[in-house]
Parts: structure tokens; sequence; C-alpha cells
């Protein structure tokens, strides 16, 4: 293999076999289960990293099935989402996830910096209720769960709120243990299609976990819980804000 061969595939690991192919990637049939829920602002504020600022002591508690995507085949994911904005401009800021699909984690963390670790989520319909689970280390650690279906949401205000900003800690490290890309990334969905959303009674209970300790922003109060089906595109990201501009 010749240098030009090299810098012409070098796409992603392994050159040979690439873990996931090259974006944008397609979603159809794309489902979530979304409990916002009202927490801690001391903590919160110890976690969003400057200079993404806190608009209220909110997070967006996320169980999603993606039956259906561009490389990545199916599989299901979940996490937590915080309310920010960035020079004025409101968006979300994504601070865990954990998905059961290694190609969809590999691309994640590769390419746009998403927080992505092995767990396994779930989400699905047990009779009258619309259920979330996460196990890490056949350990249970979140439990959603909404009423289904109870009210009809306008389509219109969910795709306006799926097309907000979404933000990114992306940190690579060098060969000696120092960070050599460290940055936030910006992306939105785009191509959004909602073909349902529905409101419903929702409660979330958060057990600790030493590796996947989504308790550690507390559930004070449960705002709202929100079932959505929707085919989206999820474009590749771009730099909204470099931490290391001296080292480049």
């Amino acid at each position: 293999m010749t240098e030009e061969e090299i810098r012409r595939n070098a796409f992603a690991m392994p050159i040979s076999s690439p873990a996931f192919p090259p974006g944008p990637y397609r979603f159809i049939d794309r489902e979530y289960l979304i409990i916002t829920y009202r927490t801690d602002p001391e903590l919160l504020q110890k976690i969003i990293p400057a200079p993404l600022k806190m608009t209220e002591p909110v997070v967006k508690f996320e169980f999603i099935n993606m039956p259906d995507s561009t490389g990545f085949g199916h599989y299901c994911e979940s996490g937590q989402v915080i309310p920010v904005t960035l020079d004025g401009i409101e968006g979300g800021y994504v601070h865990s996830m954990y998905l059961n699909d290694h190609p969809p984690i590999a691309a994640g963390r590769e390419l746009w910096g998403f927080p992505k670790k092995l767990g396994e989520p779930e989400l699905r319909v047990h009779k009258d209720t619309l259920m979330g689970t996460l196990d890490y280390s056949d350990f249970r650690v979140a439990t959603g769960t909404m009423g289904f279906k109870h009210k009809t949401l306008d389509a219109a205000k969910v795709k306006a709120s799926m097309g907000t900003p979404s933000f990114l800690l992306k940190i690579i490290p060098h060969v000696d243990g120092t960070p050599r890309i460290c940055e936030l990334v910006q992306y939105s969905l785009s191509d959004i299609l909602v073909k349902g959303a529905w409101s419903g009674p929702g409660a979330l209970d958060l057990n600790a976990h030493a590796l996947a300790n989504v308790a550690a922003l507390p559930v004070f109060e449960v705002l709202s819980a929100v079932h959505i089906l929707a085919d989206l595109t999820l474009p590749l990201g771009t730099v909204a804000y470099d931490y290391l501009p001296h080292s480049r």
C-alpha cells in the first residue's frame, strides 16, 4: 500500500475493513422516549463545558430505538442531553450515551465525539406503557415509563425542536496520552419527517453505578414525557470551539 493510497483511503479504522461506512446517515422509523426532568443546578454547572452555558436546571433522558439506520443496522441508545446556549444559540449538550452496537459507537466517538459507551438500552411497549430501560454490566441504571399515546402533539413544533443544534465535547488523545483534539462539535439533524408525536404521564428512576452514573444528575421532578416516531438524517458536524488552538 502506497502513501497516496493510505491518504486516499484513511477514513476509519481499521483501514482494511472500516468499522462504519462514510456518512451522512439516514434513519427510518427512529423512535424516542424523552423524559425531561428538573435536577440540581450546581451539579449541572460542574459538568457543562465552557463556553456552553446552562439555560435552566433541566435534563432530557432519552431512550431511542433505531430499527433501520445506514450502515449501522438495528440498535438502541440511551443517554442524557442538557439544554444549553452557545453565543446565544439554544441547543443541547450531549452528556452521556449508552449503545448496544459497535459500529455506531465507533462512528459516533471518532467522527463527532459522541460520549458513547457500551450498554444495554431498550425501548418497547408493555401493555399500556411505553417503557425504556438501560442496563450496564447486568445492572439496571435507568427505567423510564410513559402512558402510551395519551395526547397527540403538534408535529411542526416537534420537528422544530428536533432540528435545534446539538453540542459534543470531542477528545482524541495523542500517542503520549495528552489531548491531540479537544473541541466542541456542533451538528443539527436534517430532512426530518415526524410520523407521530405524543405525550403522556411519565416517570423516571435512576440508580447509581460507578461506570454509568446517570444518577449523578438526580431526578427532582419529572416535567414531561414525549414519544416521537420520525425519519431523519444525521449529517457530519462542524467545529464550534477549539480548546487547543496553539497546539495545531
